[in-house]
């Protein structure tokens, strides 16, 4: 059995919503806990969950937090592992049932990713059976899309859904990241936002994200 994966939670005992953030290749659940109280939602919990640590082939095998391997630099088949993504799938959802099973309906969830969480999310979210408040996909690309059509849900039609990039990320190419976006585009509700940066944050996408949250996670009146 698969372990459950370690978090940060933060946030209030009876929440309005919930948001799990998945953090990039290297880093850890720590990374975007300075962005939170920018985002001025104390109604919400924040779930932001460790990577397990494995070994990543394009870093010479050498063991970090990783969602999955990455087999080679240049995209195509087989770059990221399927047994991986679907093992690390498998770990969120039971992350986000558990929290389920605390009263958050599905709606009042949104999944929001970086780099290869940003993938996760995606991967999780539009597979996710029941209508989720939305997905942000940070500076990121779809992983396994040959399988999306067969395995999409029904309730992610029209699913609001952020894109963010920077248009000189040197790690994921902008290219890369707006063509994610397109071949999701006709199925969901989508903002596309680009930025004079790398493959990071800046406080003009934490601004951008602050709207989105309100948007779909409307706060309490």
């Amino acid at each position: 059995m698969t372990a459950p994966l370690q978090a940060i939670t933060q946030g209030p005992a009876q929440p309005s919503g919930l948001v799990v953030w998945l953090h990039g290749l290297g880093a850890s659940g720590d990374d975007f806990v300075p962005v939170l109280p920018l985002l001025k939602r104390p109604d919400l919990r924040f779930v932001l969950p460790h990577a397990p640590v494995r070994p990543v082939t394009i870093n010479g095998g050498y063991p970090m937090p990783a969602w999955y391997d990455i087999t080679r630099m240049e995209p195509g088949p087989g770059r990221e592992p399927e047994s991986d993504i679907r093992e690390t799938a498998a770990q969120v959802v039971s992350l986000i049932e558990a929290e389920r099973a605390k009263g958050i309906p599905d709606d009042r969830i949104l999944l929001v990713g970086f780099s290869q969480g940003g993938a996760m999310a995606l991967h999780v979210g539009l597979r996710w059976p029941e209508r989720l408040a939305g997905i942000v996909a940070l500076s990121t690309y779809l992983v396994l899309p040959e399988t999306l059509d067969a395995e999409r849900a029904a309730a992610s039609d029209g699913l609001p859904a952020f894109f963010g990039h920077g248009i000189g990320d040197p790690t994921v190419s902008w290219d890369r990241g707006r063509a994610s976006h397109d071949q999701l585009a006709p199925d969901l509700d989508t903002r596309w936002r680009d930025y004079p940066m790398g493959h990071e944050l800046c406080l003009e996408e934490v601004h951008d994200l602050r709207a989105f949250f309100d948007e779909v996670l409307p706060p309490p009146a």
